[in-house]
């Protein structure tokens, strides 16, 4: 016979919460908003506009100034010629350097210094050289590599890498071959 008078006693349940799977989850939330943010920062570019003088009106960007400008033309067999000012009416001679040779470090240097003191004779003594790298089709990348080197070695701010060449370069880089 079964006794009806005994309760029957409920099994007790762990009322603790293992929270365990929510702090990994809220770290990973935390982790995705924080590099979310990061990567909606704006990310800007320094822009080097010309400069403005406030006698004249308006921008003065149509006049080059040919005596901070220097032209390195890289050609085949480590053959460098540069020159300083434009290729009509070049400042100086055009020189023929070698890279394995290591003058063109030298005259880098000796060349910004010249335009360094010519633009702070003109007020502005932080403007340094132009400089304009032309790689002919002849040229391999580690010459270029190594002009790009130079620049890094002689502190030069200003310098593009351009691929075309105008017909006088060409002549240029073929009367100074080796």
């Amino acid at each position: 016979m079964i006794n009806t008078t005994s309760k029957i006693r409920s099994k007790k349940l762990n009322n603790r919460v293992d929270l365990t799977a929510m702090v990994s989850v809220s770290f990973l939330l935390m982790i995705f908003f924080m590099v979310a943010a990061e990567m909606r920062k704006a990310n800007s570019m320094h822009l080097s506009l010309p400069y403005n003088d406030e006698s004249v009106e308006g921008w003065v960007c149509n006049m080059p100034d040919e005596n901070r400008s220097y032209t390195i033309l890289i050609g085949e067999n480590d053959n460098v010629v540069c020159y300083q000012g434009l290729i009509y009416f070049p400042i100086d001679i055009p020189k023929a350097f070698n890279l394995k040779e290591n003058k063109l470090t030298t005259e880098i240097g000796i060349k910004n210094k010249e335009v360094l003191t010519y633009s702070a004779s003109k007020g502005r003594p932080d403007r340094g050289m132009n400089v304009i790298i032309k790689p002919s089709e002849k040229s391999n990348y580690g010459n270029l590599v190594a002009v790009l080197d130079q620049m890094q070695i002689n502190n030069i701010q200003s310098y593009d890498v351009i691929n075309t060449f105008i017909p006088e370069e060409q002549l240029l880089l073929k009367k100074h071959k080796n």
